[in-house]
């Protein structure tokens, strides 16, 4: 079905416009992070020192912040309870830098508040991962042999790929709105150039995680329709 799907015009109706919703929110990370990475916050704190104050605020002492390597790889990795910083953010007090470092505390924040909406996505990463790379093939078998149970096997895998994307939305929502007030609360960032610049880099972020649930829920609905599961036809 993969290979078929390319030639597909109800594949390119449903996935086209969100291939082009997501180059669109990339662009405005790339813009926003450039823009406001050229801008000091009021304090000169680096965006590790700003995750750090950030945590102790809030009395979270058991995490690690640590750099790594790549481009915007920054990430919290709750297995090890480790804030992971890109260089870009890690080293540098630009507003964007501290923006950053401060939704990735936030994640350490709700891991450690058991916020709820994190507990499910990590339970969910080994289905997401499954369905992933697995769907695509077991759909695809199970409609060249005309086995519609099969095919259906593969779609409810593939859902927990969808669920996954869709609570991620509130996690990472709800890790920038801790960025801002902590951001805000504790004087890392003063001026109106400042907040704005915070919200425009968190926001165009927020894109990218719109976007790839909007093109998840849209591969859905392109299985659930080609193998008549949806709309009672597999023309």
């Amino acid at each position: 079905m993969g290979f078929y799907a390319m030639f597909d015009p109800l594949y390119w109706m449903l996935i086209g416009p969100t291939m082009l919703f997501a180059m669109w929110a990339q662009m405005k990370v790339k813009g926003a992070f450039s823009k406001y990475s050229k801008i000091r916050n009021s304090s000169g704190i680096s965006g590790a020192e700003a995750a750090r104050q950030m945590l102790c605020r809030e009395g979270v002492t058991d995490c690690t912040i640590e750099m790594t390597q790549g481009w915007l790889s920054d990430h919290y990795d709750p297995t090890t309870r480790t804030l992971r910083l890109s260089p870009d953010v890690y080293n540098n007090s630009s507003v964007a830098a501290v923006g950053i470092a401060c939704h990735e505390a936030g994640h350490a924040l709700q891991h450690a508040q058991n916020y709820g909406f994190l507990g499910l996505r990590s339970s969910l990463v080994p289905l997401a991962g499954i369905g992933s790379w697995l769907a695509w093939p077991i759909i695809f078998l199970g409609m060249f042999i005309n086995s519609m149970g099969l095919a259906q096997i593969g779609i409810i895998i593939f859902s927990f790929t969808v669920l996954f994307q869709i609570i991620t939305l509130p996690v990472e929502i709800n890790a920038s709105s801790r960025a801002k007030v902590a951001l805000a609360t504790t004087g890392i960032i003063n001026s109106h150039e400042e907040i704005e610049g915070v919200n425009k880099v968190l926001n165009a972020a927020a894109m990218t995680y719109v976007a790839a649930t909007i093109a998840a829920v849209a591969q859905l609905l392109y299985f659930l329709l080609r193998t008549g599961l949806l709309g009672g036809s597999d023309d």
